[in-house]
């Protein structure tokens, strides 16, 4: 930095900041976004749009003979939480266990995320799940999408997952039948089998999501989701080397993650790069490193754990004597969540002053991100453009050291729609402001479906006792034992955050859920029991429980930007993927369903049939 900069650094650092004009700044951008269709702007991937969904690089699914079997145990998804979930059943002693899954192989979001440059914020370390079962340790401290899913390929074949699982396999149909106390499923490969259990483990980031931009069908060049990449189109791999791309126009509508992730491999390769904005993202450091060969030498048993719950504790903002993360996620939150601790503990300070505290923090911190995009794009008109406007807890933030230098590239414009997105797509490309940009190819980084229901997003309906429907008895609200099972459908159990535990890390949470689980069914096949429900008062128990630990955060996401935190600007106090997690804390969470466990899970009927 020069000296001038530097200068000017040291005095915007040290302005007081105006909270009241940052507030209306802040509503400003929130204003400019806000439309009146929520969620329901997204198209559903079904008919002339089904091809976003389908994998790419599928030839058709090798043929087999349907099966028409029974088996103790269902998990649908070969992701990371149905695999964990595999794995501890197996532990518990639950062998008799199958698996589907729609892809070719395991690694549920990491096997269809295989996009340039994808890779997980959160340490390798504390995400990538049975490190120690495998004897594994991750090359980085943030890994790359390769490494996640040959680290999935290496569960599989450790735990003999492989050979229980059916690949290439879409659940169409799940019926209770009462009369044989099973669950009767159906699949696109003509199976018809039986099994007692269903563990759903369809995972939170599953389902593509598609923007209803006018025209999208209309468009006569290439086009696809980042979770469906074409590197047929495109040539190189994950890391790069897009060389197809040589001669290549390329739009790429969105700006989170994936887009933040993949677009500086495409600039670096295509002839033209129009990265389409709606909402500027805030974007800290990465700081990735390789992993230190000593530290690994100096692992002791239990250290997985441990450094998990380390992180966890941190981000809900509990004190503890050592940072062993040490990361962006654990810098704010130590800032952020031990005021609010400090203040619960002592309660030295009323709830205004806490507030008020709180909001000063983010404001310092969001305002650090604006001045590190002053210092890393040089045209100030697109560095302004590109500042986030909104309070940290708003958005997912991201972490990358490549995207923002990027717009200093001359084959890189930054298409800013001021909030409104593309107004339509043409034959040959998109039209913003009035404008139509040609291009030939569009990329859509737009991220996953999680705010709509459960059962579009599982892509399946489930029919519990009675026939009844799933979508029909969560319609109003979840209804739940610990976001796991419900009543009127037996023997079904739900991996997710739908009013279970929430995290920043969310395998840790899976892990938990995973054991619950196993420990449950493990009881049920030492006692004979053939039907597991909870009961409706213990149901409506949890459910009021729930409710009262609930988040008083509604007033706090409608003052933010449209995001998938706030259900796209329409948050709602009982849907939505921040309102459907347990609000008393994970460490809370974890604490009543491990005594509720050794309790003997009251509230839970096992049923042995005469």
């Amino acid at each position: 930095m020069t000296d001038t900069k530097a200068a000017a650094a040291a005095s915007r650092a040290a302005a007081p900041i105006d909270l009241d004009a940052l507030r209306a700044k802040y509503r400003q951008e929130r204003d400019r976004r806000m439309r009146g269709d929520g969620i329901r702007q997204f198209v559903e991937l079904v008919g002339d749009y089904r091809g976003y969904i389908e994998d790419p690089d599928a030839n058709d699914a090798e043929p087999r003979a349907p099966l028409d079997d029974d088996v103790s145990v269902l998990i649908v998804g070969g992701g990371w939480s149905g695999m964990v979930a595999a794995v501890r059943l197996m532990q518990s002693g639950v062998s008799d266990l199958r698996l589907i899954d729609n892809g070719r192989d395991f690694g549920g979001t990491w096997y269809w995320n295989r996009y340039p440059g994808v890779q997980c914020d959160i340490e390798s370390y504390i995400y990538m799940p049975l490190l120690e079962e495998t004897d594994y340790v991750p090359r980085e401290k943030y890994a790359f999408g390769d490494e996640i899913r040959t680290h999935a390929e290496r569960v599989g074949r450790k735990f003999g997952l492989y050979e229980r699982t059916l690949f290439e396999t879409q659940l169409q149909a799940l019926t209770w039948d009462e009369d044989l106390s099973r669950w009767r499923v159906r699949t696109n490969r003509g199976d018809s089998f039986t099994t007692r259990h269903v563990v759903m483990a369809c995972g939170s980031l599953n389902r593509p999501k598609l923007p209803g931009i006018p025209g999208i069908l209309d468009f006569k060049g290439t086009s696809f989701h980042t979770s469906r990449w074409d590197y047929e189109y495109s040539g190189g791999d994950t890391t790069g080397n897009l060389h197809k791309l040589a001669d290549k126009r390329i739009a790429l509508i969105g700006t989170g993650a994936s887009g933040i992730q993949v677009a500086p491999l495409i600039a670096e390769s295509c002839e033209h790069l129009y990265v389409v904005q709606r909402t500027p993202v805030a974007v800290a450091p990465r700081g990735n490193r390789p992993t230190d060969p000593d530290w690994v030498r100096s692992l002791q048993p239990g250290w997985q754990e441990e450094r998990r719950s380390n992180f966890q504790k941190l981000v809900s903002g509990v004190p503890q004597p050592e940072d062993l993360v040490d990361d962006a996620w654990t810098e704010i939150m130590k800032i952020l969540g031990a005021i609010a601790f400090r203040v619960a503990q002592e309660g030295e300070k009323t709830q205004a002053e806490r507030d008020l505290e709180m909001e000063l923090a983010d404001a310092e911190r969001m305002e650090t991100l604006r001045r590190r995009v002053e210092d890393q794009v040089k045209d100030p008109a697109v560095a302004e453009t590109l500042k986030p406007w909104y309070r940290f807890f708003c958005k997912r933030p991201t972490f990358n050291d490549r995207y923002l230098p990027m717009f200093n590239r001359p084959n890189v414009s930054l298409l800013d729609t001021g909030g409104q997105g593309v107004e339509r797509i043409t034959a040959d490309g998109l039209v913003i402001g009035g404008k139509e940009y040609p291009v030939d190819c569009i990329i859509f980084a737009t991220g996953f479906e999680v705010g709509t229901e459960y059962t579009r997003r599982a892509e399946i309906e489930i029919f519990g006792r009675g026939g009844l429907s799933l979508a029909d008895h969560w319609a109003e609200d979840y209804q739940t034992l610990h976001g796991v099972t419900a009543h009127g459908f037996p023997n079904l159990f739900f991996m997710g955050p739908a009013q279970g535990p929430g995290d920043v890390n969310f395998l840790y949470p899976a892990d938990l859920q995973a054991r619950y689980v196993a420990r449950i069914l493990a009881r049920a096949l030492g006692e004979g029991a053939e039907v597991v429900e909870p009961t409706e008062e213990a149901v409506q128990a949890y459910v009021a429980h729930f409710r009262e630990v609930a988040l008083d955060n509604i007033e706090f996401y409608r003052e933010c930007t449209p995001s998938y935190y706030n259900n796209e600007g329409d948050p709602s106090k009982y849907k939505g993927f921040l309102s459907q997690r347990y609000g008393g804390g994970f460490a809370q969470y974890r604490k009543m369903v491990l005594d509720w466990l050794d309790e003997g899970m009251p509230g839970l009927a096992f049923t042995t049939r005469e």
